[in-house]
């Protein structure tokens, strides 16, 4: 873990890698989770989070959903990347944040009993994925895969 302080200061100079987890239902409803933390809070978004040092990208997102909605996935897709600038940053000061994310599918049951960790609100169905989540597949830069998850 690293301590807040060193982590402000990465924050300020350095992108922050991170995996973002699309978990689509087999009825092709999105999972979202409402989130509590700085970037987005209060707003609805798809499961994410850091990638830990010695952690491969996949460890990373499978962990991700495991802690966030205590799901477990066994089969994940990368399906792209997702890179975003924010003003807001978990410090509150004035600094933008910028987060690079690997973008990952994985299909799960509906009717999944979902139990949020404490950066999260709440969860919902969505027939949508957030219009701020711009996902660029790998080998089409200027396309937006969006409509094809």
């Amino acid at each position: 873990m690293i301590p807040s302080d060193k982590y402000e200061s990465i924050m300020r100079v350095l992108p922050i890698l991170c995996v973002d987890i699309i978990l689509k239902t087999k009825s092709g409803k999105y999972i979202l989770i409402k989130r509590k933390n700085r970037p987005l809070s209060g707003r609805w978004w798809v499961i994410g989070g850091r990638v830990l040092k010695d952690e491969t990208l996949e460890q990373a997102a499978k962990r991700k959903v495991k802690e966030e909605t205590d799901i477990d996935i066994k089969e994940i897709m990368p399906i792209g990347y997702y890179e975003d600038t924010f003003v807001a940053n978990p410090f509150g000061t004035r600094f933008r944040q910028h987060s690079v994310s690997l973008v990952f599918l994985a299909v799960v049951e509906d009717n999944k009993n979902v139990k949020l960790d404490n950066q999260s609100a709440a969860w919902k169905y969505s027939e949508a994925l957030p219009r701020r989540f711009h996902v660029k597949p790998f080998g089409c830069p200027q396309s937006s895969q969006k409509e094809s998850i």
